[in-house]
């Protein structure tokens, strides 16, 4: 059966009008005539029997329907050339390979998963792993992504995945903060400024707690949404921070940062592989996942926690 499917002609057009708000611009894009753009448009508008653009004083307007075709087409064009990339590029390999789209966050793609992933190239030669910085939970399905890794309380619903490892938040800040200070007791701490991480908003108390400890503004501080921010503020003397010791081996390495008491306080997180249950079976996936499982399980061994 003949699919009723536009022409892939007409689409491009269509998305780079739509994108530009310009048959002029797209033509320039494109490297055609402007009435070759126009052609393109009326017989998808005829194809679909619905207007997709109006007339306005500054040029083309996409309507309604236009608008939501658009986002649409933009979505599957932006599929069908990733595809295309990634078949190019394995021309001429002669052997299996594929490719996984990951959503990470960032910080701890950077710091931990980057410097490892030589590793599992010289392993998986002919896999290529593609990273997206996502620091929040999102649906699949709207998505390109084969899988995430993310530190939260549990599995998203409608996914299935593994613990790779928990959190362990530990107290740091810059040798130049600590000068004429002593920091001998974890009650010490409330006299640095305390650097606050957006979506931790409780994470200061909850140490404190493990101490057996309340202290008064222990929510007060500048506020960060990603650990590298916290990381680096803290580094600049700007304050203490309360981060996963995974993030900042390198800076406690160099000296950037000192850990300012041994206690290390576990949270309710844990970094998850996460994924759709029908991405489960691709190569791609269980090749990393497979490695990546060793490369956390070595880990938890070096640090000597479970």
């Amino acid at each position: 059966m003949r699919r009723k499917i536009p022409s892939t002609a007409a689409l491009a057009a269509f998305e780079a009008a739509a994108r530009h708000q310009s048959y002029t611009k797209a033509a320039h894009e494109l490297a055609v005539t402007q009435s070759a753009v126009c052609r393109q448009i009326a017989t998808l508008e005829a194809f679909l029997g619905v207007a997709l653009f109006r007339r306005g004083q500054r040029g083309v307007l996409l309507t309604d329907a236009g608008q939501r075709y658009a986002r649409s087409v933009a979505a599957r064009l932006d599929e069908v050339e990733r595809d295309t990339l990634d078949l190019m590029s394995q021309a001429g390999l002669g052997e299996a390979v594929g490719s996984l789209e990951l959503a990470v966050v960032p910080t701890f793609a950077t710091q931990w998963l980057l410097p490892r992933l030589a590793r599992f190239q010289a392993l998986h030669p002919g896999i290529t792993v593609h990273f997206t910085p996502r620091t929040r939970p999102f649906l699949f399905e709207e998505t390109p992504h084969d899988a995430a890794i993310h530190p939260g309380e549990a599995l998203w619903p409608g996914t299935v995945g593994e613990v790779l490892m928990r959190e362990h938040l530990i107290a740091v800040a810059s040798p130049g903060l600590l000068v004429g200070r002593r920091i001998r007791k974890p009650v010490d701490l409330a006299s640095l400024p305390l650097l606050q991480a957006s979506t931790r908003p409780y994470a200061w108390r909850q140490w404190f707690e493990s101490l057996g400890l309340k202290v008064e503004h222990d929510m007060a501080g500048a506020r960060m949404e990603l650990f590298s921010m916290l990381s680096e503020a803290a580094a600049q003397g700007l304050g203490a921070a309360l981060v996963p010791r995974l993030l900042v081996e390198g800076e406690l390495a160099s000296g950037r940062l000192v850990q300012l008491l041994a206690h290390e306080y576990v949270s309710d997180r844990a970094y998850r592989l996460v994924y759709p249950p029908h991405k489960a079976e691709l190569p791609a996936l269980q090749a990393f996942a497979a490695w990546l499982r060793g490369e956390a399980g070595a880990y938890r061994a070096q640090l000597g926690s479970d």
